[in-house]
Parts: structure tokens; sequence; C-alpha cells
């Protein structure tokens, strides 16, 4: 069977069953740290699938790397995944988990870099402005990179405004070697 629909079936249950015991945002906190842990730690996966490792050991591995205290659902569903030998394609269940949530919340993610750090305020508006244009909620990060001079770079959804100093500059110079 494909990865891909292995993880959406899997990842659907878990939100189908955390919805019912309303604990399905206690689940996409989990599920997003379990997803950094992977991102962050490539050693995560490989200590996972090694098949000389005990199930009780990956568990309360699995456990950390969601953040440790972890809800019950949680630690019965990691019980279930390796149970069914299923630990190599837990990094991509907790990613259809993460989308398939946003999806239900109505979630965008949304990011804000800018050449400097911003006030809190200017946050809050570019935040309320993409909330307005998508009718739902946003996850919204700001990023800080010195690279674009000045201005912004705002994405969403498959949007991008690029009002930076950078790409200005660079579309000035493309029409000055015309």
């Amino acid at each position: 069977m494909d990865i891909g629909v292995i993880s959406v079936r899997y990842a659907r249950a878990l939100l189908g069953s955390a919805t019912k015991l309303g604990c399905e945002d206690r689940v996409y906190a989990e599920m997003q740290t379990l997803a950094e842990s992977y991102a962050q730690l490539p050693d995560l996966r490989f200590t996972i699938n090694n098949p000389m490792l005990q199930k009780s050991t990956k568990q309360r591995l699995l456990e950390t790397a969601c953040g440790g205290d972890v809800a019950d659902l949680t630690r019965k569903f990691i019980a279930l995944v390796l149970k069914e030998d299923r630990e190599g394609v837990l990094q991509f269940i907790a990613n259809s988990y993460i989308t398939l949530y946003r999806e239900q919340k109505h979630i965008t993610r949304g990011k804000l870099v800018t050449a400097v750090p911003v006030s809190d305020d200017t946050e809050s508006r570019m935040k309320a402005m993409v909330q307005e244009k998508t009718h739902g909620t946003v996850e919204f990060n700001t990023e800080t990179d010195p690279s674009i001079i000045g201005g912004f770079v705002l994405e969403y959804d498959t949007y991008r405004m690029d009002a930076s100093v950078k790409t200005k500059l660079q579309k000035i110079l493309k029409e000055l070697k015309k």
C-alpha cells in the first residue's frame, strides 16, 4: 500500500477519535511537535525504524518526541502504530494529521518576512488582514531576513506579495540590462 494512503487513513482515524473526545487541539499540538522533532532530528527516523529497538523504548521515545506528557489518545495511538509495525510512516501520519486538522478548522498558514523586526501591532494588523481575506483563522509566523534590505514579503495559501527593496532593485537592474 502507498505511504500517502496509509498515513492519511491513520491521520483521519486519529482526527476523528480526537474530535469525538474533544482533544483534537492537544493532539494537533503534539503532532506538530512530533513533525518538528522528525525535521530537526534526522536520526529519530532511523532510530524508530530500527528493528532491534524494543517497542516499549520506541513508545517512550515517540512520546518524548511529541512533547513528553501526551494525551491518553496519543499514547494509545502510538501503541497502535507500533503494534501494526507502521512506525516507518509515523512522520507522514503526523504531517497528514496537521493538514487534515487545518482543513477541518479552516486554518491558513501565513508568513511575514521583513528586513528588521516589526512591532507586535504591525504583526497583528498583517495577521488581521490575512484573516479578513481568508475568512478563517491564521497561523502567522514572522521572520527577519536582512537580505531583503527593506519592505516585506507576505505569503499565505498560494498568495505571495513581495514588496521588498531587494526585489524592486532586481527589477530595475533587469530593465537597465535590456
